[in-house]
């Protein structure tokens, strides 16, 4: 077993598998098939290496809307210089770039932004990765902002939406998708577009979500 960060490339080849997502089946991915033995395979570096959870593993609900959304309505992102926040697996950012967007991707756990290299090269996607924390940067720079899955705790949705709607007030088309979590913002937001994305028990209470796309006001 390769541990992660000592060749974190090895590491995802070793305990992932390249699969299709079922809302996108366009694109595949190198995903944990089984929740359990990644996460054992992580959790014994998480205190000496600081390896977060593997949730770049997996291709939560929120990612696979985007996806599908931008590969349906290319003209959203066609030509323009995109940004991936939270990026995980990548999977909206490589849909994002086989749709003609000029593609950046961000996630500040460094396995996934190794995840987000493998997974690019795997689709022949041109995707560069952001490293450090945004949130909190200067809005500007981005025509289009995709984010997937970020309201499930409170004082992380907090901070990163109140980015966002800076962004939005900055110019950028800020979309923010959702499959029920919690802490999605309930004011300052527009629904265009739901998807029902299949999912998995293990992850999930259920085996599908209902997922929003949401269009984030300023």
């Amino acid at each position: 077993m390769t541990e992660p960060f000592t060749d974190p490339a090895a590491f995802i080849f070793d305990n992932t598998e390249a699969v299709s997502p079922p809302l996108v089946p366009e694109i595949r991915l190198r995903l944990a098939t089984e929740i359990t033995p990644i996460w054992e395979s992580t959790e014994s570096w998480l205190d000496e290496a600081g390896v977060p959870p593997p949730f770049w593993a997996f291709c939560w609900p929120g990612g696979q809307a985007l996806a599908r959304h931008v590969l349906d309505r290319p003209e959203i992102v066609h030509g323009k210089r995109v940004l991936d926040l939270a990026a995980g697996s990548g999977i909206a950012a490589i849909a994002a770039a086989r749709a003609g967007g000029i593609v950046a991707a961000n996630d500040i756990d460094a396995m996934a932004r190794a995840a987000i290299q493998v997974n690019a090269a795997l689709n022949g996607a041109t995707v560069s990765v952001v490293t450090g924390d945004l949130v909190g940067s200067p809005a500007g720079g981005w025509d289009v902002v995709l984010a997937g899955d970020v309201c499930y705790e409170k004082t992380p949705a907090e901070r990163v939406t109140g980015w966002l709607r800076a962004l939005a007030a900055a110019g950028s088309l800020v979309l923010l998708a959702d499959p029920g979590r919690a802490y999605v913002p309930s004011e300052g937001i527009e629904p265009v577009a739901r998807y029902r994305v299949p999912t998995s028990r293990e992850l999930e209470d259920r085996e599908e979500r209902e997922t929003t796309i949401w269009r984030l006001q300023p």
